[in-house]
């Protein structure tokens, strides 16, 4: 996940409301129900401690979520009277609409409900051309489409010298129609940033536009057993989507433990448990930070101050480092915090990593810039 998005969270200081709102149930009583939430979670902020402006401020931007089409749900921030970052989420907040007060914002849930949110555009195939699908968590929408060529696109039986030229300039519209496709294709990934391609379409049209995408796109491309005409149901797409997130998942899995072998002087190019994570966010090696949402450790407390630098297991740390103000947060805000401020990225683990598994320990690792 990149985290940029995040960073007018850490402009300026908590604390901070965090309100995930789950707007998965439509009803004719919709309007009604956002009303209940807004209410029950200015109720929660205001018993939490939270001042009456930034109260007034969440209340009515998820009253103003009666209007909004999110078919998940949405993440709200605020503080001193504004909500500063408001993204829309890929998946419902689990056990419904929460909110929580607290000195940094609590962006850790964020990896789960809006970090790994493949988009994919699917092209369905045939061999006058093509119609294009851009599809993610949010539903789907028309991405364009191909007219290749329409005649001759279909072979002949006969195998006499005219109908043999027949096929040739069937072969010919083929394989022109599927440079167009693919071409097309190419150019629509490069706008949307489309991170999966699925074509759909018969065996041999997909292997002929797959052929011609440039070799950039080819780890992109999965394709669908269906024939020509078939339409993608959701629950199709949401499968390929699935498996796309769990295999980046394990290769970077893969890259964490390989990181963790140490080298000829016994330095380790990866880092797991909340001290040695400290460390490498204070000297600002963070890469990439693993996280399992139900590890041990990620609601730990630690020690932060003003700045994402400033951080330490304990508050007597923090005073050595010269730090006058310190509160306590838990681990996986506060490195997220560190990560966002390093340009590190982030990853839930939680599609590859088996419940019973604590990979990496405590539920916190990072991969290092640095050994």
């Amino acid at each position: 996940m990149d985290l940029a998005f995040l960073n007018p969270l850490y402009e300026h200081p908590g604390p901070w409301a965090s309100v995930y709102v789950d707007t998965s149930r439509r009803t004719e009583d919709t309007a009604r129900e956002v009303h209940l939430t807004a209410q029950a979670m200015v109720r929660e902020l205001s018993q939490r401690g939270a001042d009456e402006a930034t109260c007034r401020a969440v209340e009515a931007a998820i009253e103003d979520l009666r209007h909004s089409p999110d078919p998940h749900g949405r993440a709200l921030f605020a503080r001193a009277g504004n909500v500063v970052l408001d993204p829309m989420l890929a998946r419902p907040p689990q056990g419904g609409s929460w909110a929580a007060w607290t000195p940094l914002p609590r962006v850790g849930p964020l990896l789960d409900l809006a970090g790994e949110d493949p988009v994919a555009i699917v092209a369905y195939v045939d061999r006058k051309g093509a119609d294009f699908e851009l599809r993610s968590a949010l539903g789907r929408q028309k991405a364009g489409a191909v007219v290749g060529q329409q005649w001759p696109i279909h072979r002949a039986s006969s195998a006499d010298w005219s109908e043999r030229h027949f096929q040739l300039k069937v072969e010919n519209t083929w394989e022109h129609n599927a440079a167009e496709i693919a071409d097309a294709l190419s150019v629509c990934q490069e706008e949307t940033r489309a991170d999966l391609l699925v074509l759909v379409g018969d065996d041999r049209e997909r292997r002929e536009v797959r052929d011609r995408l440039p070799k950039r796109l080819h780890g992109r491309v999965e394709e669908a057993a269906h024939g020509a005409g078939s339409r993608l149901l959701d629950e199709h797409v949401e499968q390929i989507r699935a498996e796309h997130v769990r295999r980046r998942v394990e290769a970077e899995l893969d890259r964490f433990r390989a990181a963790q072998v140490p080298d000829d002087e016994g330095r380790s190019g990866a880092a797991e448990g909340v001290p040695a994570l400290v460390e490498a966010a204070r000297e600002q090696r963070l890469e990439e930070l693993l996280v399992r949402p139900d590890g041990a450790e990620n609601h730990r407390d630690v020690w932060v101050g003003e700045d994402p630098g400033q951080l330490a297991v304990r508050r007597t740390e923090l005073k050595i480092l010269g730090e006058q103000h310190s509160w306590p947060a838990r681990a996986d805000d506060a490195l997220l915090r560190s990560a966002v401020a390093a340009d590190a990225t982030a990853l839930s683990l939680a599609p590859a990593v088996p419940a019973d598994e604590d990979v990496p320990a405590g539920g916190l690792g990072a991969i290092l810039r640095w050994r």
